[in-house]
């Protein structure tokens, strides 16, 4: 029985929120802050009229400030921080883990806000420290990065004694009915889709065009659809944890609709991350085309098909090739029947559950800083079964080319 802090109140942390709520042997106190505590006073709500035993308070935080943080983490007391907030703040909430000796876990690696580029180093840099304070950074727990990497650590436990090749797959299939949306933070989601992309092969990165690369593939569940290769932060920390890979590549499926829609966005310039000056304020036109746009939070009651996210391994057992595809099928109306969310915020916030409650009981734990593929996959493969997201296993995949 313990208490956790989940720092952020949009689709994410409701889904997390919930779930932890459902978990309540593990977690028997909650404390959901945000820069907005009407949204989570609204969440609050909603759990509690769905029904559960957890006890459940909410605050008023601006995650960019340490201090504030360091002192409503001491004064509230959780045994766990999960940062379900933007990219740009998980230094600022690491700064106030350390300041407070409180573990930590997140969902997405750090990213500056004022340039697009989201990499492992910022946050590989605090081991030390976390290891000298003894707690326990999770990076990474939510579903690409999260599940992913704990499939590929999974593979290659119980399936290989190699993996040579990995090609992790996202695909969405549902429909919002919206001309144009994003199914997770836009601001986020946009930066993402329109950076360069990027693949590791042979030992160094190999970077391509936005969108350069497309592929088909039939997923279960969905059909058909076009694909694309993106940069994406489980590459670089699966090329170091993963012996003998030798290539590792993500790939997204878009429609054409959502790719017309971004383009001409990026044509006259409501893309940039670069600040103007508007009617004598700056603003940054990325920001103010999230503000815009249709709230992922809000698209549950909208959204209706499935998602397949998973991964195909290639490599060698007992002296044989081997290809293996580990996946995962959610249906968006199923998890908005439960928590009132679309899929893509539920296929990350249950395992940022599953992460925070693995370190919290001690079943992941050690001093220092840990992307989540370093521990022992099995404790969080049955919780994926146990808690929402089941997979699935096909040891005779189409391979992507």
């Amino acid at each position: 029985m313990g208490k956790i802090m989940i720092i952020g109140a949009g689709g994410v942390a409701g889904v997390a929120a919930h779930k932890c709520c459902q978990n309540s042997k593990v977690f028997s106190e909650l404390i959901i802050a945000s820069r907005t505590k009407s949204k989570c006073d609204a969440l609050k709500a909603d759990i509690e009229a769905r029904g559960t035993s957890a006890k459940i308070t909410t605050a008023q935080i601006d995650a960019n400030d340490v201090l504030a943080l360091s002192a409503l983490i001491n004064s509230e007391k959780p045994d766990i921080v999960l940062n379900l907030a933007l990219p740009y703040q998980d230094l600022t909430i690491m700064d106030a883990c350390l300041n407070t000796g409180v573990d930590y876990v997140d969902t997405a690696n750090y990213e500056p806000e004022d340039t697009a580029k989201f990499e492992y180093k910022w946050q590989w840099a605090y081991r030390e420290k976390f290891k000298a304070a003894g707690i326990t950074g999770l990076l990474g727990s939510g579903f690409d990065p999260g599940v992913t990497s704990v499939f590929a650590a999974y593979a290659l436990k119980h399936h290989f004694d190699e993996i040579h090749y990995i090609d992790i797959l996202d695909a969405n299939g549902g429909d919002h009915g919206y001309p144009f949306a994003t199914n997770f933070n836009p601001e986020i989601n946009i930066r993402e889709v329109s950076a360069k992309g990027s693949y590791w092969e042979n030992g160094g990165w190999i970077e391509t065009e936005p969108m350069e690369i497309k592929r088909e593939y039939d997923f279960e569940g969905i059909g058909k659809r076009d694909m694309y290769l993106l940069h994406h932060e489980e590459i670089e920390s699966l090329a170091l944890n993963i012996p003998g890979i030798k290539r590792i590549r993500f790939f997204m499926t878009f429609g054409q609709s959502y790719l017309t829609h971004l383009k001409c966005l990026e044509n006259v310039g409501m893309t940039s991350i670069e600040p103007i000056v508007y009617e004598g304020k700056e603003i940054v036109p990325l920001q103010f085309l999230k503000a815009v746009l249709p709230d992922p939070a809000s698209l549950g009651p909208r959204t209706k098909g499935k998602t397949n996210i998973g991964c195909i391994f290639r490599g060698f057992k007992d002296g044989k090739e081997k290809t293996y595809y580990l996946y995962n099928i959610c249906d968006h109306e199923a998890c908005y029947r439960e928590v009132g969310s679309q899929a893509i915020s539920y296929t990350t916030g249950v395992p940022a559950m599953i992460g925070a409650m693995l370190v919290m009981n001690g079943t992941w734990k050690g001093p220092g800083v840990f992307n989540i593929e370093e521990f022992d996959p099995d404790p969080f493969m049955d919780a994926l079964n146990k808690w929402g997201l089941p997979w699935q296993e096909d040891f005779c995949p189409v391979l992507v080319d």
